[in-house]
C-alpha cells in the first residue's frame, strides 16, 4: 500500500510539472491523441507480388537518375487501376515533372518524416553500415545513466568493510531506481527531438527556423522540467523513499538516510541530465555520431576518477558516489553545449530561458513559422502520451521488484544482491533499446506511404482490403524485411551482452562486492539475469516496430495487462517470505509474456502462413504420389 501511495503521489506531481513546463514554454493547445489507422488490422504480409517487387527494385537500382527510376516504375505499372488510384491520391503523388526532380528525397528521412512525393516502389533497404552509424551514437545516448550507476555500484561495493559494503549497496538500490526512474520518465523528449529535428531538416534544411525551433524548444522544456524535478527531489525525497522502501528495512540503521543523501545530491544534475538528453538527440538527428560519444567518454572518465578519489580514497561512501556522478553529468553537458551551439543554431544560442522571436529567411516564412510547421510544447506533448504509457509500465515493474526484494528476510544481503543484478540488467538494456529506436527511425519511410494510402482508400471504399492492394504490399514487404533484419541483429546482440552480464555474478561476483554473503546471493540470480536480458531483444525490437506502426492501443493493452499481473505475483512472494530468486523468476516470466504478445503481433501470422504453405505443399505432394501409385 505504501508503494502504491508513493507511486501515485510521484506521478501526479511529475505530470503536473510536465504540463506546467510545456505550458510555460509555449501557448498550450488541447492535445488530441493519435489513434492507430491499422489498430484492427492483422497486418498479414504475403508474397503475392514479391517477385514483381524484387524485379522492380533490381531494375531501379541500375538507374542513377531518381526521376528515371520513378518514370520506369510508373510506366511499368500504368495498366493497373490501383496505380491510377495511387497517382490521384493526394499524399502519394507521382512526380513526373522535370522541375520537381530536386524535390525527390535524396535519402531515407531518419526521423520518419513523410515526403509528399513518393516513389512508386520503396526505397532501397537500409544497409548494415547505415544501421551501425545510427546505432552507435544512439547507444551512447541510452547507456549513459545506467553506466554511471553501475560504476557507482562497483566502487561502493568494493570500498569499506564488508558490512559497510552490504549496507551501502542496500541503500544504493532503491536510491538509483528512484532517481533513474524519474529521469527515464522524460525519455520521450529524446525520442521527440530526434524525430522532429530530422523531419524539419528533411523538409526545410538544417539552417531553417523550423529545425532550430526544435532544438530550442526541446532545450527549454528539458531545462524547465529538470529544474522542477530537482526542487521536488530536494523537498520530498525522504518521505517518498520511506514509502518506496517500506518499513521492512527500518531495522537497518542509516539505510534511509544514505539513500536520501544520494538522491538529493544527484538532484543537482537533473536539469543538465535532461538537457544532455535532448542535445544528444538533436546531434543524432544531425548525423553527428562523434560528439555524443566524446561526451560519454568525458562523463565516464570524470565519474571513474571521482569515485576513485571520493569513495575509494576519502571513504565518503554513497555521498562521494553521488558527487562523482553529478560532476560526470555536468562534464558531459558542457562538452556537448559548445558543438551544439555551432552545429544546430545559427546565432550560437539555444534560447533555453526565453523563446526566440520568429524570423523570416529564404528557408522559411512567417506563415510556416506560425502555422503547421511550428514546433511548440504541444508538439512534444504529442509524443508524451504513448511513450509515457510504456515507461510507466516498466517503472512499475522495477519498483515492485525492489519493494519485494526489500521485504526478503535477512537484510541487507538480499537487497544488495538484487541491486547488483538490477544494475547489470539496466546496463544491458540500452543495447536492446537502441535496436528499438532504430526500428522507430528506419521503418516509418516504408510504412508512412502505405498507411496514407490505406487511410484514403478506406474512406472512399468501405470494402477496401489492404492485404489485396498490390500497391501497398511492396511497402509492407519492405518494412517487414527491415523488421526481420533488426530482430536478427537484436538476438545476436542479446546473446552476447546477456552472456557477458550473467557470467559476472555467476563466476566473478568479487568484481562488484567484497562481501562473501552477497557474492553467494548473486550466483543463483545469474540465470534469471540471462533470461531477462535475452528476452529483451524480441520485446524491444517488437515494441519499436509497433510504435512505428502506431499500434499504440495494442501496446498499452499489453502493458496494462502485464502491470496488472506482475505486482500481485511479487506481493505474493513478499507475503510468503520468499527469496530474491523468486522475485527475478517473476521478472523472467514477465519478459517472456511481453515477448510472446509483442513479437506474436508481428510475426505469428506470417509464421503460421509459412507453416500452412509448407504443410499444404506436403499434402499436395503426398496426394499426387498417391494418385500416381493408384494409377
Amino acid at each position: 500500500m505504501h508503494l502504491v501511495l508513493a507511486t501515485i503521489v510521484t506521478w501526479l506531481w511529475l505530470s503536473a510539472a510536465l504540463l506546467t513546463a510545456l505550458v510555460s514554454a509555449d501557448a498550450f493547445v488541447p492535445f488530441h491523441s493519435v489513434t492507430s489507422l491499422l489498430r484492427n488490422n492483422n497486418h498479414k504480409y504475403n508474397n503475392l507480388h514479391k517477385n514483381d517487387y524484387n524485379n522492380n527494385l533490381d531494375n531501379n537500382r541500375g538507374q542513377s537518375n531518381p526521376l528515371e527510376v520513378l518514370k520506369a516504375s510508373a510506366s511499368a505499372s500504368a495498366s493497373s487501376n490501383d496505380d491510377n488510384d495511387m497517382a490521384n491520391d493526394g499524399n502519394l503523388d507521382i512526380v513526373d515533372d522535370d522541375n520537381d526532380q530536386d524535390n525527390l528525397p535524396s535519402s531515407i528521412p531518419r526521423g520518419g518524416g513523410v515526403n509528399n512525393n513518393v516513389h512508386k516502389s520503396p526505397p532501397p533497404l537500409p544497409t548494415f553500415t547505415e544501421y551501425r552509424n545510427f546505432a552507435l551514437p544512439c547507444l551512447g545516448l541510452w547507456v549513459a545513466s545506467p553506466l554511471l550507476s553501475l560504476v557507482d555500484t562497483g566502487f561502493v561495493g568494493l570500498s569499506g568493510l564488508p558490512s559497510e559494503s552490504a549496507s551501502n549497496l542496500a541503500a544504493l538500490g532503491p536510491a538509483t531506481t528512484f532517481f533513474d526512474g524519474a529521469t527515464y520518465l522524460f525519455a520521450f523528449l529524446n525520442v521527440a527531438t530526434t524525430n522532429l529535428y530530422s523531419t524539419a531538416c528533411a523538409k526545410f534544411g538544417s539552417n531553417s527556423d523550423e529545425a532550430e525551433s526544435v532544438v530550442q524548444t526541446a532545450s527549454r522544456i528539458a531545462l524547465r522540467c529538470g529544474l522542477g524535478l530537482m526542487f521536488f527531489l530536494w523537498a520530498f525525497a525522504r518521505p517518498l523513499l520511506a514509502l518506496y522502501i517500506g518499513h521492512e528495512v527500518d531495522s537497518s540503521p542509516g539505510l534511509l538516510d544514505a539513500a536520501v543523501d544520494y538522491v538529493q545530491i544527484r538532484a543537482f544534475s537533473m536539469p543538465t541530465s535532461l538537457l544532455l538528453g535532448v542535445v544528444q538527440a538533436a546531434l543524432l538527428g544531425a548525423k553527428d555520431s562523434v560528439t555524443p560519444l566524446v561526451a560519454i567518454l568525458y562523463s565516464t572518465i570524470v565519474n571513474v576518477c571521482g569515485d576513485y578519489l571520493l569513495v575509494k580514497q576519502l571513504g565518503m561512501g554513497l555521498r562521494g558516489a553521488a558527487i562523482a556522478t553529478t560532476a560526470a553529468q555536468w562534464a558531459a553537458t558542457i562538452a556537448l553545449l559548445g558543438p551544439a551551439r555551432k552545429r544546430l543554431v545559427r546565432d550560437g544560442t539555444l534560447h533555453m530561458w526565453k523563446k526566440k522571436k520568429p524570423t523570416t529567411t529564404k528557408h522559411s516564412t512567417k506563415q510556416t513559422s506560425t502555422n503547421n510547421d511550428s514546433v511548440n510544447g504541444k508538439t512534444f506533448l504529442g509524443f508524451a502520451a504513448p511513450v509515457l504509457t510504456l515507461i510507466l509500465g516498466k517503472l512499475a515493474a522495477f519498483g515492485f521488484m525492489t519493494h519485494s526484494a526489500a521485504a526478503v528476510p535477512g537484510q541487507p544481503t538480499p537487497l544488495a544482491a538484487h541491486q547488483i543484478i538490477l544494475s547489470l540488467f539496466f546496463f544491458v538494456s540500452p543495447f536492446m533499446e537502441v535496436v528499438s529506436q532504430t526500428a522507430q527511425t528506419f521503418m516509418p519511410p516504408f510504412l508512412a506511404p502505405a498507411m496514407d494510402r490505406i487511410a484514403q482508400k478506406s474512406k472512399s471504399d468501405k470494402k477496401y482490403q489492404p492485404s489485396r492492394d498490390t500497391i501497398v504490399q511492396p511497402w509492407w514487404n519492405a518494412a517487414f524485411s527491415v523488421g526481420n533484419t533488426l530482430l536478427g541483429l537484436g538476438f545476436v546482440m542479446a546473446s552476447v551482452v546477456a552472456s557477458i552480464a550473467s557470467i559476472i555474478p555467476a563466476k566473478f561476483g568479487g568484481m562488484l562486492t567484497s562481501d562473501g554473503a552477497v557474492k553467494a546471493a548473486v550466483q543463483p540470480l545469474a540465470k534469471y539475469l540471462w533470461a531477462g536480458a535475452f528476452l529483451t531483444a524480441p520485446v524491444a525490437v517488437s515494441e519499436g516496430i509497433l510504435l512505428a506502426r502506431r499500434e499504440l492501443g495494442y501496446l498499452a493493452t499489453v502493458y496494462v495487462l502485464t502491470t496488472a499481473l506482475l505486482p500481485p505475483a511479487l506481493i505474493r512472494v513478499k507475503l510468503m517470505g520468499g527469496n530474491v530468486e523468486q522475485v527475478w523468476a517473476c521478472f523472467a516470466a514477465f519478459q517472456l509474456f511481453r515477448a510472446f504478445f509483442f513479437a506474436g503481433r508481428i510475426w505469428l501470422g506470417t509464421a503460421w502462413n509459412a507453416i500452412s504453405n509448407i504443410v499444404g505443399k506436403g499434402n499436395t505432394t503426398t496426394s499426387t504420389n498417391t494418385k500416381k501409385r493408384a494409377a
